[in-house]
């Protein structure tokens, strides 16, 4: 028979576990990744856990929301529309080229970790197929530059790329990886939801994606400053460099 002390440590246990396994992700998915004869492409952001489908957290309107398009860097921000909890747009493709929507949004207070996260996330459509310019920087303090184009890969492939601070490779930076989960996936257990890299003495990691869908990289360090929360009190602050990339089958049975 168990004790009460025993029981209560149990439950704590359990409650510190399921806490790690929540990973944050700042979504931001194009309806497509490639847009073969140009045309509209619609943009949804969401706050949430996309392994577990949620929660979805309250997501205030961004600070700053873009895309960068022909080299040069759009303010998009005028045109959102919010949608449930989270953003949309829409935006035109009209040429050739990578268009590389980002957004940063406002801080997020995470009581139950107590500080903030703010995650600068972005996304690569190609227009027309062309295979260009997706790996320009959008300039975020925290970012992934991507070492495999981003765009049109097949389920299997391997992805790479260097986390980036102030422009400098971040040696030994921890990456956490997630999959937006369409409810076909079922993990085993809490490790099995957020995957987790460390980047080398360069700040490049891989990882090689096993299904076709949404994956999403964080790469995550913490602020230089803190930020006061709701009580007064300092806070640290989670800084995220999320980049999303699809997968596609090349058909028949996938890896499971």
């Amino acid at each position: 028979m168990f004790t009460r002390p025993a029981i209560f440590f149990g439950v704590i246990l359990s409650a510190l576990s399921s806490l790690s396994a929540s990973a944050h992700f700042q979504q931001i998915l194009p309806s497509e990744d490639v847009v073969v004869n140009g045309g509209s492409v619609s943009v949804d952001m969401l706050f949430t856990h996309p392994m577990e489908r949620g929660p979805e957290m309250e997501m205030k309107r961004p600070k700053r929301f873009g895309a960068i398009i022909g080299g040069k860097s759009v303010d998009l921000l005028a045109s959102l529309t919010q949608a449930g909890k989270g953003w949309s747009q829409k935006t035109e493709i009209k040429e050739p080229g990578a268009a590389i929507f980002f957004v940063e949004p406002e801080p997020y207070w995470e009581p139950a970790e107590g500080k903030f996260i703010i995650h600068y996330s972005k996304v690569v459509v190609d227009g027309f197929a062309s295979g260009e310019g997706w790996d320009k920087p959008v300039g975020f303090p925290v970012e992934i530059e991507p070492l495999v184009r981003p765009t049109g890969l097949w389920t299997g492939n391997l992805f790479r790329g260097i986390v980036r601070r102030n422009g400098k490779p971040v040696p030994f930076a921890e990456v956490e990886v997630e999959f937006v989960n369409d409810g076909s996936v079922k993990a085993p257990n809490d490790a099995f939801i957020t995957q987790v890299i460390k980047a080398d003495a360069s700040g490049t990691f891989a990882y090689a994606m096993p299904r076709s869908g949404w994956w999403g990289f964080a790469a995550l360090v913490e602020g230089d400053k803190p930020m006061k929360s709701p009580d007064g009190k300092n806070a640290k602050v989670e800084l995220g460099g999320l980049i999303w990339v699809k997968t596609t089958s090349m058909g028949g049975a996938e890896s499971r």
